[in-house]
């Protein structure tokens, strides 16, 4: 299986793990992520996940050919269907849009080596990205006369400043993790044993707050950004007044008046 998963307290552990091809993934292991996901979302016990390669040469490089599919239709008639039909009619790339699936619990990248193409844009689409010494980043697609198709230009001008954004789209040349941190496309640079140990701290940071919140956090973050200032305050306030009938928001309180750690249940 190319998708591997388990939870570890309220932590969420994904790995692509496909390291004969350097963790490319099939139409079948996108779907199998996507479905992981979701479920994510979904369970009560999970409250942060981290994203995550096998092994030490690559966090993910795209989309994996040995399928050798080819479309069976048109693409006007297969972008009207849904992702997993066009899918299976042989073209994938919506697979990696994974703005769809409304996943609100914050996603941690933890980046281990090679991050191009359509891995590229996966860990675009992640809230954090933390990255080993070895990793490197790139959108090679222009270098056959073709584009990122998932959104990776326009995921990479909101990461980092524009310029370095169009040299990295218009060159298909990688980066190091050095250069990443420097244009803050990542926010730490770890030895490769320390990488997934730091995720998991960070995760667990994240995770000790309360649920609720955090995913308000982040839905108000992506849902809102194209707002003005007077229709983004009044949603961050609606949500502010959902939080504090919460009965997290109370045992927040109680907890900083009896000097203890708050425990937080999502609700």
């Amino acid at each position: 299986m190319a998708i591997q998963f388990k939870i570890i307290e309220h932590v969420a552990l994904i790995t692509l793990d496909a390291q004969p091809s350097n963790n490319t993934l099939s139409v079948s292991d996108l779907m199998h992520l996507r479905k992981t996901l979701v479920a994510c979302q979904d369970d009560e016990q999970v409250r942060v996940i981290v994203l995550t390669g096998a092994g030490e040469r690559a966090f993910c490089c795209g989309a994996s050919q040995k399928d050798g599919l080819l479309p069976t239709r048109g693409h006007i008639a297969g972008s009207l269907k849904s992702r997993e039909t066009e899918a299976e009619e042989g073209s994938y790339t919506r697979l990696f849009d994974l703005s769809d699936l409304e996943v609100w619990k914050p996603v941690i990248a933890a980046i281990n080596g090679a991050c191009l193409g359509g891995g590229l844009e996966l860990a675009l689409q992640c809230d954090l990205r933390i990255a080993a010494a070895s990793a490197t980043f790139g959108l090679p697609e222009v270098r056959d006369a073709t584009i990122p198709a998932a959104g990776g230009v326009q995921y990479l001008m909101r990461a980092v400043p524009a310029a370095h954004a169009m040299k990295m789209a218009l060159t298909g040349e990688p980066i190091s993790a050095e250069q990443a941190l420097h244009i803050g496309l990542i926010v730490e640079l770890l030895p490769q044993e320390h990488l997934l140990p730091a995720a998991l701290a960070l995760a667990e940071r994240i995770a000790a707050n309360g649920p609720l919140a955090v995913q308000s956090i982040k839905r108000l973050a992506l849902q809102t950004a194209h707002m003005t200032p007077r229709d983004f305050v009044t949603q961050a306030h609606l949500h502010w007044g959902l939080l504090r009938d919460s009965k997290d928001h109370a045992e927040g309180r109680v907890a900083i008046s009896e000097k203890r750690s708050p425990k937080y249940t999502g609700a």
